[in-house]
């Protein structure tokens, strides 16, 4: 049997893509974090010249939210200008963690996400589209921050420590369920991540820091943030979207593993751990329809979920021995 050719090129090509979708999102965290910072205090400034606009001279600006109150309207404000410039570097980095992709198969012959790196990058990827779908009101800029804190940790993990040079795929994963099975999952644990931190943000505001005007630097980033209802309502049809993709994965990789190994499930721990995530999304969606559990108890249980995602994604592959360990450290 052949084996396929490397195109060394393109596989620099697409190490560059990479390094550089880290330095732009980055850039653009960096970006989103001023705007989150300083936004809270120009919406105070506002509040104050409302207030003495309105006693004053009785002029209007449907900048602010009082209503029949208008005052004259001032330029575009400086962090709301860097949050916007922060953004556009999001889809920039989205554009290039692609390009980092496309490369990569391009240069094996292959469908690119045959090892962990890979699949952190293709994972990373659905994540951030996701996220610039549910996110791409500008009311919600604010959320982009804590959406991109967990990417770029999973994307320097994924590099530094999870990189494979390119090559052609191993034996056992030389089938067509490879492009169906981890492209699916990949979706669907993308939407969980969104999901996931729109829970953590809810309970955030949930918590006593959610209070209005209780002091300190982190009630003050949580004041910042949309209110509660919005939160749970993010990570509520993110979840409903996601929960049956990655379902479907789960399945799709149940048949591959018939096709494989002669049986459909052998509790492997892969295997296993993700039935368990899926399982406590089930009874997060069960729970948020449950009068009484629509508060922070059903937020855990998506925490929880999150959380079983994280660690089937690294522990299960890089430190238990199974039959899913050939995905790991290519």
């Amino acid at each position: 049997m052949n084996t396929p050719h490397i195109d060394i090129g393109l596989a620099r090509y697409s190490d560059l893509a990479f390094t550089s979708t880290i330095v732009v999102l980055v850039i653009a965290l960096l970006l989103l974090a001023v705007e989150l910072a300083y936004s809270g205090t120009r919406r105070a400034d506002a509040r104050e010249l409302v207030t003495a606009t309105s006693a004053g001279s009785g002029t209007v600006s449907t900048d602010v939210g009082t209503p029949g109150v208008v005052v004259d309207a001032p330029k575009r404000p400086a962090d709301e200008r860097i949050g916007r410039a922060g953004l556009a570097l999001v889809y920039v980095g989205t554009a290039m963690l692609l390009a980092c992709i496309v490369l990569r198969g391009l240069a094996t012959s292959r469908v690119p996400w045959g090892n962990m790196y890979e699949f952190i990058n293709l994972t990373c990827f659905c994540g951030l589209v996701a996220a610039a779908f549910t996110l791409r009101k500008p009311k919600f800029r604010a959320l982009w921050a804590f959406v991109l804190l967990p990417v770029l940790i999973l994307l320097a993990v994924s590099g530094k420590w999870l990189y494979s040079n390119a090559a052609p795929v191993m034996p056992a994963l030389q089938s067509y369920w490879l492009p169906i099975h981890v492209s699916v999952v990949s979706l669907g644990s993308g939407v969980f991540l969104v999901a996931g931190v729109a829970s953590m943000l809810f309970l955030a505001k949930m918590s006593p820091l959610g209070e209005p005007g209780r002091p300190g630097r982190l009630a003050a980033v949580v004041g910042r943030l949309p209110d509660a209802q919005t939160l749970d309502r993010i990570a509520y049809r993110t979840t409903i979207f996601g929960f049956p993709i990655f379902g479907f994965g789960v399945i799709f990789g149940a048949i591959w593993a018939e096709e494989a190994w002669g049986r459909y499930w052998g509790w492997d721990p892969k295997e296993t751990v993700a039935f368990i995530a899926w399982v406590v999304y089930a009874a997060y969606l069960h729970a948020r329809s449950t009068a009484g559990w629509r508060d922070r108890k059903a937020a855990w249980i998506n925490v929880v979920g999150f959380v079983a995602m994280v660690f089937n994604l690294f522990f299960i592959n890089l430190v238990v021995t199974g039959l899913h360990s050939y995905a790991g450290v290519g």
